[in-house]
């Protein structure tokens, strides 16, 4: 139970750091939000780690889980970083959020083929549900890029970008926004191999370990004179929407390590994909005139987040509501790998 509920934290504030991200990335750069938002999570993460009296345990961690806790700073905090940044700026949360839902692909299979965990037939459907979302996303979003063609026929691009008040690069935007999705979908496992069999407090000092070699790692680009310009060049708008985002990203990476610490990653990843509702509700609140809220795209969210919601259900527990005929029980009961299960 507090491994969901730390996990649908880390989901909410994810979902909050994506969408500020989006509003400093109008007026800054992405280096720019990649640079502020690692950086702030060594004093964050530090500060953190005092206050939960776990300083000491850095120094107990076995020398395979700091690896692995390594791996999960890069991957996730460099690479899917840096990529979700880049989607972000080029189409916007909406939607890059539902091609990022195939990182929850990701984490399951790796779950079950490194981590032993167990796919059941509901979560498979909930595998469907979170693949037809974004496929149903892309599909509205050609139609209205057709329509989007025909009227630059009879309108300026001036004009045209006018009224819509936001262009979307879509083949920059969706290639960043999958690669995204592999790094994101690979480090829950990372983090839980390096966490298993720890507890919550545990689990912050790990992301602390997490943090501070991600900003090592991205230290070298500064070693470039075009790059320290760049970085130089941050305006204040951009940098008070970069240091929120980078904080609710430190929130929310604390909370995620914490859940993962306690809770199996077919547990964890499935309730984080809950921040595709949550970017809506932030975006509209923030972003309305720099997203894009159609009714397909809505339509397409609420699939995706009807098969997450389904990855969270308990088999056992849904059958145990309404009675069902025989066949349905056992084609729910069944699992993989492993056997099948009965309801009494």
């Amino acid at each position: 139970m507090l491994g969901g509920l730390l996990a649908l934290l880390a989901s909410a504030t994810f979902a909050l750091s994506n969408v500020t991200t989006r509003r400093g990335v109008l007026t800054g750069s992405v280096l720019q939000a990649l640079v502020v938002s690692i950086w702030l999570g060594i004093p964050v993460f530090l500060v953190a780690t005092l206050v939960a009296g776990q300083i000491g345990a850095i120094a107990k961690f076995p020398l395979l889980s700091i690896v692995y806790l390594v791996l999960a700073g890069i991957v996730h905090f460099v690479l899917g970083r840096y990529c979700n940044y880049r989607a972000i700026s080029a189409i916007g949360v909406n939607l890059a959020g539902p091609v990022q839902e195939i990182g929850l692909l990701v984490s399951l299979a790796l779950a079950v083929w490194l981590l032993g965990e167990v796919l059941t037939a509901l979560k498979i459907l909930g595998i469907v549900l979170v693949l037809l979302g974004p496929a149903i996303i892309l599909r509205v979003l050609r139609a209205e890029r057709r329509a989007v063609d025909a009227r630059n026929t009879t309108a300026t691009p001036s004009e045209d970008a006018a009224a819509t008040g936001f262009r979307p690069r879509f083949a920059e935007g969706y290639a960043f926004a999958a690669l995204s999705a592999l790094a994101y979908g690979a480090s829950p496992i990372l983090v839980r191999a390096g966490l298993r069999g720890t507890d919550p407090g545990t689990g912050i000092a790990g992301g602390l370990i997490s943090y501070v070699v991600a900003s090592l790692f991205v230290a070298p680009v500064l070693i470039r004179a075009a790059t320290r310009r760049d970085i130089l060049a941050l305006r204040f708008p951009a940098a008070k929407w970069f240091t929120v985002a980078g904080i609710l990203l430190c929130l929310s990476q604390m909370v995620r390590y914490m859940a993962l610490s306690i809770a199996p990653v077919t547990i964890v990843a499935p309730i984080q994909r809950l921040s595709i509702i949550f970017r809506v509700l932030f975006g509209w609140l923030i972003n309305r005139d720099h997203e894009v809220f159609g009714f397909g795209v809505l339509g397409g969210m609420l699939v995706s987040l009807t098969g997450a919601l389904t990855l969270t259900l308990d088999t056992e527990f849904l059958l145990s509501l309404v009675p069902l005929p025989e066949f349905v029980i056992q084609a729910a009961g069944w699992s993989w790998p492993g056997a099948s299960f009965s309801v009494p």
